[in-house]
């Protein structure tokens, strides 16, 4: 052996010996329980004016109303508190609420043993997770997978929410699972007790779909819904469809889009029909003001979503401020019209209901922190 390739093979035999001298890191270690620990809460109050003046003080149509629900009174919406723990690879999210949100969230809880609105009415999420590659599993109470808004005051663009919100549903109860194909395409599979309930009225189940796409400047969204729905008896199969998309113009203007459309089995009738479509625009004038804009039209056919035969319109205005990273104030001018008679009204009947009207104008004023 030449002098020459000493200094080669003893290089060759030190780097078998140190591998990790050849660039292949060390395995990272696994992050921490408080690393993952997060709390969070808020409280979003608020103060509204309906130029109905309702005799009952409610805002919006029965079983609606999850922001600014009482007329002319200075209220709690929603004030929230939970602890969530990022999944590595098991997690979970608990999440308490309380206020008029609250009362209306749970309205439709069917009544029975150990379930109904009184048995819940603080719940806004428990759920367990668990991670592994592309895969997420989630189970419990959580958030829907249909629709653009929140229950969250601080993540929709307007104050109050749209109609395609209020009537198809914020939580739900059951099992999801995610699949993501790469960082912008993900697909989702649940089986659900039913529409927006946690607990169940008939022997049937539902199962949900969502395909999604997130881009830097595009997002989009196609959610179905089909299961039993109903109580025992007079459950029908549901079949819905939802479409969300969020498209960046700029940097200061974002819109986006959303439609409805369902159909429902109904016993001794004909099948009832939904149909509702949105329109949204936000402008950021400067850091800490935007202006958001709604108009909207929802169907009902037949009158099982909204309880009346009727076609309801409405727009909304808002002037969004932001003094402080984690405090967000709404001023906000809303109206809606219905074909039918369906918001209260200042007059009262001979039992003491308010009289109904078709229109409703009103101003609403909200301020949310969080954490």
């Amino acid at each position: 052996m030449s002098p020459s390739t000493l200094p080669t093979l003893l290089s060759a035999l030190l780097s078998q010996a140190e591998p990790a001298e050849t660039g292949q890191p060390a395995e990272a270690e696994p992050p921490s329980l408080l690393s993952r620990l997060k709390v969070e809460g808020g409280v979003d109050t608020y103060y509204a004016y309906n130029f109905n003046r309702p005799a009952d003080s409610a805002n919006f149509i029965p079983g609606t109303g999850t922001t600014a629900k009482r007329h002319n009174e200075a209220s709690i919406n929603l004030a929230s508190l939970g602890v969530s723990l990022a999944p590595a690879p098991v997690g979970f999210r608990v999440l308490l609420g309380l206020g008029t949100a609250m009362d209306v969230l749970h309205m439709a809880e069917p009544r029975g043993i150990a379930v109904g609105p009184e048995v819940w009415r603080l719940l806004q999420q428990a759920s367990l997770n668990y991670a592994t590659g592309k895969l997420t599993l989630e189970a419990g109470v959580y958030p829907s997978h249909i629709g653009l808004e929140s229950l969250q005051s601080q993540l929709n663009w307007t104050y109050t929410r749209s109609w395609m919100g209020e009537l198809s549903p914020y939580y739900q109860t059951g099992l999801k699972g995610t699949w993501k194909f790469n960082d912008t395409w993900s697909a989702q599979l649940h089986l659900l007790n039913g529409w927006q309930t946690i607990g169940e009225n008939n022997h049937g189940k539902a199962l949900g779909t969502q395909v999604a796409y997130a881009g830097s400047r595009l997002s989009a969204a196609f959610n179905t819904f089909i299961g039993e729905e109903g109580a025992e008896g007079s459950d029908g199969l549901r079949l819905f469809a939802d479409g969300v998309a969020t498209y960046k113009v700029t940097e200061s203007l974002s819109l986006s889009a959303t439609a409805d459309v369902g159909t429902q089995d109904v016993p001794g009738s004909d099948n009832a029909l939904w149909y509702a479509a949105g329109l949204n625009a936000r402008v950021q004038l400067y850091h800490p003001v935007a202006v958001a804009a709604r108009v909207e039209a929802y169907r009902d056919d037949n009158g099982l979503i909204t309880g009346t035969e009727q076609t309801l319109t409405g727009g909304t205005l808002t002037v969004e401020v932001k003094p402080a990273e984690h405090l967000v104030l709404k001023l906000e001018a809303r109206h809606d019209r219905s074909t039918a008679d369906v918001f209260s009204g200042r007059d009262t009947t001979v039992d003491g209901s308010p009289v109904l009207k078709d229109s409703e104008t009103l101003v609403a004023l909200g301020a949310v922190a969080y954490f």
